[in-house]
């Protein structure tokens, strides 16, 4: 990526802080643009953005191509495109639930609620729609991703009672598994 590399021309004349700021300006928020189109491709699509990813990661902060990336991208605190393509999904899922989303996406998702009392009505699921008629593209869709992924949290992630307390549980338990 031509952004990169005119970073990395000028990185020996700028601090770390800069340096992960125009990463963050002119890479990542590329990288996000459209995150949640990312979720469920083969890997082979996902490696092209990941190398992208770990490429800008080593230029903030300075590593050899020879070290491993894993603890460089926890040091920035930053996931891996799967992971951070699950991260938008669940925290636009969230917002929806809480109405902090567009309407039209707060219609999409609804919780579970069985018709008579069971140990499964507190724990916050959501309800999944039938499976999709074609798997590659069918999964990938929010109405069918959003539910799949919010009902393999923990409950102490969906319960979380502000955004920010969300995020913050969210990117812990993605970063742990």
């Amino acid at each position: 990526m031509a952004a990169i590399r005119k970073i990395g021309q000028i990185r020996h004349f700028i601090d770390d802080e800069t340096a992960a700021k125009l990463v963050h300006a002119f890479v990542t928020s590329r990288l996000d643009s459209c995150t949640a189109l990312v979720y469920g491709l083969p890997d082979s699509f996902i490696t092209k953005l990941q190398l992208i990813q770990n490429t800008a990661a080593r230029l903030v902060a300075r590593t050899p191509r020879s070290q491993h990336i894993t603890p460089v991208l926890q040091s920035l605190h930053w996931l891996p495109i799967k992971k951070r393509a699950a991260y938008k999904i669940l925290l636009m899922t969230y917002k929806a639930l809480n109405q902090l989303a567009p309407q039209y996406i707060s219609d999409i998702v609804t919780y579970y609620k069985p018709v008579r009392n069971l140990r499964s009505s507190n724990k916050l699921s959501l309800t999944v729609t039938s499976r999709p008629s074609t798997k590659f593209y069918g999964e990938r869709a929010f109405v069918y991703a959003a539910p799949s992924l919010w009902n393999n949290l923990p409950l102490q992630v969906r319960s979380s009672i502000t955004v920010s307390s969300f995020k913050s549980r969210l990117k812990t338990h993605l970063f742990n598994i």
